[in-house]
């Protein structure tokens, strides 16, 4: 997990929206939050495979925060955890 990472599931959290990776990107920066558009799209990936987000919708590409995404930031799931899961796949 890095610092991105939670940039981007606070985001979606927060504001409780399912969005693209240029959407992210766009409204990341707006925040004063300066990710670029191929890490946020690398980072969604790596982000979906742990379950902490979803495609909700394939065809546009919609990203969405999941309840594991949601436990995370709530202190409830910590990354050794999620580096567990992601080995254990």
């Amino acid at each position: 997990m890095t610092g991105n990472d939670d940039s981007i599931l606070e985001y979606l959290y927060e504001h409780d929206v399912a969005l693209p990776p240029t959407g992210l990107e766009i409204n990341l920066h707006r925040e004063g939050i300066g990710i670029s558009y191929s890490t946020i799209h690398r980072r969604l990936q790596k982000l979906q495979d742990k379950d902490l987000v979803e495609k909700v919708n394939e065809e546009k590409g919609y990203y969405a925060i999941t309840d594991k995404g949601q436990k995370y930031l709530e202190g409830n799931l910590d990354a050794e955890e999620l580096e567990d899961d992601a080995n254990s796949t």
